[in-house]
């Protein structure tokens, strides 16, 4: 019992220390990965639900990649794990086919006999079930190993905390980056622009009654255009990433996959194939980094890759940027979501164009061309 201790001590210190990555995925792993292992069973699984009656992450271990394939997409909030999900709480059976709650699994489904599954609570809300099947030994679950699960639930409830409240940050901070943005760009921009305007109106009106204070005019309003201009030009200076002067956009795209190639289970690969021969003005590439951190991070989360490729190739006059996953797809009507207004703007903001495509099963490409 001492080793068994020592042991669980040591693993709940790993997942403790993985949680500060803040990749939740990987966090939900390890807890599966580790609780299959410490409770000897040939299954285990972790499940967060999302509001679509899915599962928004579903992790499990003890099935290969071509098992997942046979099986299909993942699980509804259905049978055992929707009653887990409304009652929150502990379920422990000799046999989880004799219970009436079950109701059925997929064709290429393994199957699972004994059961022990618990809920993952924060407070007093349920936030996922993590659960096991199939004991090795003989005689199933017991007592104890209820136990020993409910404090791997503990760590998931961690995890899953940890990575929503990083999520939320993420977003007040882009809300905050807005807010100063728009500041910004109205201090510096939006008033020279508005007497350039009231210039523009009175050269017009001076034409053809006085074409010399009329050129005056037209003289001031290009002066003004070019301060504006430069002002705005200094606006989106300061807001480069700084990773784009550490690295350069090629460098900056490759450490952005590695890194999600590390932290993520699918793989997450960059190529560059041919690069513009002269330097890129700065608001492009801040254009073409942010388009791509966005639909990275969308097909993390949403697309259940198993690969996601990032490519960024020259066609003169026009750079393209193509983030492509082999992922689940989505109907291209019926989305207006996933951050596709905002990656749309960036592309026309620098004379660019985005697009899409996209089918249920088949994958997702997010297309950038941007001028070189």
């Amino acid at each position: 019992m001492r080793d068994r201790d020592a042991v669980l001590h040591a693993v709940s210190s790993a997942v403790l220390a993985v949680t500060r990555h803040l990749s939740v995925r990987e966090v939900l792993q390890v807890i599966v990965r580790s609780a299959a292992r410490l409770l000897d069973a040939k299954y285990a699984a972790l499940g967060v639900p999302d509001d679509d009656g899915a599962f928004a992450e579903f992790v499990a271990e003890g099935i290969s990649d071509e098992q997942w394939a046979a099986i299909g997409p993942t699980p509804r909030q259905h049978g055992m794990l929707g009653v887990m999900l409304r009652e929150g709480t502990p379920v422990r059976l000799p046999d989880i086919r004799k219970d009436p709650r079950f109701e059925w699994w997929p064709k290429a489904h393994p199957i699972l006999k004994d059961f022990l599954g618990v809920p993952i609570v924060d407070g007093g809300a349920v936030l996922g079930i993590i659960f096991l099947a199939n004991k090795r030994t003989s005689g199933g679950f017991n007592e104890a190993d209820e136990e020993l699960l409910t404090l791997f639930a503990a760590h998931a409830a961690i995890a899953i905390t940890n990575a929503r409240l990083y999520e939320r940050g993420r977003e007040l901070t882009v809300i905050e980056e807005r807010t100063r943005m728009a500041r910004e760009l109205h201090d510096a921009v939006s008033q020279k622009l508005f007497s350039l305007r009231l210039t523009a109106r009175a050269a017009a009106a001076l034409a053809r009654t006085d074409p010399e204070r009329a050129a005056e005019a037209i003289e001031r309003v290009e002066r003004m255009a070019g301060e504006a201009l430069t002002e705005l030009r200094a606006v989106i200076v300061e807001l480069r990433p700084p990773e784009l002067d550490r690295h350069g956009l090629v460098g900056s795209l490759r450490k952005q996959a590695a890194l999600l190639d590390r932290l993520h289970p699918m793989t997450v690969a960059f190529t560059a194939e041919a690069e513009p021969p002269g330097e890129l003005a700065p608001e492009i590439e801040v254009a073409v980094l942010r388009v791509t951190q966005e639909a990275l991070h969308n097909a993390v989360r949403h697309a259940g890759a198993t690969r996601i490729d990032v490519r960024l190739t020259y066609e003169e006059p026009t750079l393209v940027l193509e983030v492509a996953d082999d992922g689940v797809g989505f109907d291209e009507a019926g989305v207006h979501g996933l951050g596709l207004p905002s990656m749309s703007d960036r592309a026309q903001a620098v004379g660019g164009r985005l697009s899409v495509s996209s089918a249920p099963g088949r994958g997702t490409t997010v297309r950038l061309e941007v001028p070189a």
